[in-house]
Parts: C-alpha cells; structure tokens; sequence
C-alpha cells in the first residue's frame, strides 16, 4: 500500500520547534522541514559525533540554530518562547542502551526531565498546537514473546535507556491529561508520543550500533565485529518514521482531540529481522571489501534478544506504512555512504535521497 499524505502545504511557513537537530534522526528531519519550507528553530547540544551529519549536511543552513540543553528548564522556555512555534518535535535523547548503563543518571536526567521542561515550556506558549515526544520502542515491557507490542500493552525497561523512555512516555501521558486536555472534553493543544523500531540510515555515527559499526568497519577496511547475531529488531529507515511523525503532527494540529495518544511506526513483519541477516545484506551491498565477524561477549550488559513492534494503529488511523523494502533500506544507506567516500555534497545527497521517498509518497515538496 502507498501511504495516503494530507496536505502538502500544511508546512509551508509552518513554524516548527526541533529538540535534538544535530542528532542523526533530527538532521534528517530538519532538512525535510527545511525542504518543505517549514521555518524551524533547532535546540540541541553540539552535534554528538564526529562526523556528524549535521555538520556535513550544513543543516544548521537553513533554520535557526540555538545551542542548548534539555536539561535546563530556563534555557528551553526561553527558546521556545522566542521561537513561538505551532509545532513541537522532541526528539533530543541520550538514546544508547550501553551508555545508559555507563551513565544512568544522565540518562534519566535528559529523558525524563528533558521531557518534563519541554512539554511544560509547550504548554506555556499559546501559538503550540501539536506537540510529538519521540520515544522508542524499547519503552515496552518486553516479555520477548513472538507478539509484536501495541500502544495499549504495559510500559516498562530493564535497563536504565528503556526504562527512562518508558518514564517519559508516563511523563507525556500525565501532562497530556493534566495539562493539554480541557474540562469539556476538549483540546487546543494536542500532544502524542512517537514510537519507532531500530532506525537506519546514511549519517549515522554513534556507537555501538549495528550500521555505523559496519560502515566504519568498511572505512577501515576491515572486518566489522557482531555482538549479537540472533537479536532481532523492528529495522526501518529514518524516512519511515519521519514521515510517520509529520503525518501525524499534520493531523494532531487539525484534530488535537483524535490523534492525541500513543503511536507506533514499525516496519513491516518480514522487515523484523535478526542482526546477522542485516549485516549479511549490507555488507553485500556495499561490495566485495565489506565483512563482518560474530565475536559475542560473554559479560555484556543485558539488551533484548527479542523485540516487535505492531503498527496497525498508524497504518489504519493515519493511513502510514512502510514504503521501502528492508533490502532497499540497505542499498539507500550504501549508496550514501558510498557518494560520500566519493565526495559527494552530503547535503545534496540527503536531500536527493528525501525527494526519492517522497516520489515514492506521491508527495511533492518545495524545492530549496
């Protein structure tokens, strides 16, 4: 099914407020912003690799660009409140299952409190309509059963990452019903929550994942090191979810009331794979000098074996669906990670490669 896209100029002068911009999901969705002709102020830390995306791709270019932490409850209302947006994405995280056991407490400080000191700087400011908080979907209780997880199932984490994200998703449900929902019945404002599966894509730099360890792997040219092979994970790439969160912040602007909630943007059950089969398919892809070794540690910190994610919700309510096969998904990354070690502009490239999804959309943007 081609996912059914509402109006194509909702974003045209559409003021946007973007938490985490210099982070690899949030670059990628501040040049689609920007390609839409959204005026967007990002409120981020420096970007948090090197190299990042948001350097390379000169995102900070084409939006207004504050430097910032979440974590300081007067920085981020001062910030929105000069910005006066009618649109909220939160997407600023420490988002690493393995740093979180290194630093926990940092970990619940930005994911929890960050959440707290953006949603109560939302509700403050009266030009906010929509407000979506990005969380994941590791804030299930995950029991790893053959079940993929819904909206409705029980919130929980073992470890610190998880369980912050599942924090701020009760965070987002007691301001929602607290704050942002009236006595009659009504809503002005709406705000939902966001979750998506193992997002992949070109420009990722972080640690300890799966793509950017085999790409560095590639750079170096040596083999790639899998510590996991059986894991299985919901892969998508970032353009999925992405497209998800802006079809629902259209709908959430027009009908707060309907769309205020909890959704999920999962790929499809055949796109559920295990790790070894995504290492497998993207080494091939980016050609013969590409490997990867299994080396599994013996005294590694615990992370799920097993995790599904259900997204019939979005597919029926927002009409949205998964528009790239997962072997596609991979050749994309591959291609950009190769038109870049070819010297490629990656701003160029990345916006390419957003105008090549949205043809897929049947969705036409604004040129830059």
């Amino acid at each position: 099914m081609i996912p059914a896209m509402t109006d194509t100029g909702f974003w045209s002068g559409r003021r946007v407020f973007l938490t985490g911009h210099t982070g690899f999901k949030g670059s990628w969705l501040a040049l689609w912003l920007q390609r839409l002709g959204a005026e967007v102020t990002g409120y981020a830390l420096a970007a948090p690799t090197q190299p990042s995306l948001f350097e390379e791709a000169e995102v900070a270019r084409g939006l207004e660009h504050r430097l910032g932490d979440v974590r300081d409850a007067g920085s981020v209302l001062a910030a929105m409140q000069r910005a006066q947006p009618e649109v909220v994405f939160h997407l600023a995280a420490q988002s690493l299952v393995r740093h979180s056991y290194a630093e926990p407490v940092e970990t619940y400080a930005t994911n929890v409190m960050g959440t707290v000191h953006v949603l109560d700087a939302a509700r403050r400011i009266e030009s906010v309509r929509a407000v979506i908080n990005v969380t994941t979907d590791k804030c299930y209780e995950n029991l790893e059963t053959e079940r993929a997880y819904r909206e409705s199932d029980e919130l929980g984490g073992r470890d610190p990452y998880s369980s912050s994200k599942a924090c701020s998703e009760l965070v987002t449900q007691a301001y929602r019903q607290s704050f942002f929902a009236s006595g009659s019945g009504g809503m002005r404002t709406g705000l939902a929550s966001a979750r998506a599966g193992n997002v992949i894509g070109g420009g990722d730099w972080a640690v300890d994942r799966l793509v950017p360890d085999l790409l560095r792997a590639f750079d170096r040219g040596v083999p790639a090191i899998v510590r996991r092979p059986h894991a299985v994970r919901p892969w998508q790439h970032v353009l999925e979810p992405l497209a998800g969160y802006l079809s629902l912040a259209e709908r959430l602007f027009a009908q707060p009331q309907r769309y205020s909630g909890a959704w999920n943007f999962g790929p499809r059950a055949e796109d559920m794979r295990p790790v070894d089969a995504i290492a497998e398919a993207l080494t091939s892809a980016l050609g013969a000098h590409a490997s990867f070794v299994v080396r599994v540690e013996a005294d590694a910190p615990h992370e799920a074996g097993l995790l599904l994610l259900d997204a019939a919700k979005a597919r029926r309510e927002l009409e949205w669906d998964s528009v790239l096969e997962l072997e596609e998904a991979l050749r994309w990354i591959a291609e950009w990670h190769q038109a870049r070690r070819a010297g490629r502009n990656v701003r160029e490239t990345t916006l390419e490669q957003i105008g090549r999804y949205e043809a897929r959309l049947g969705r036409t943007a604004i040129a830059e």
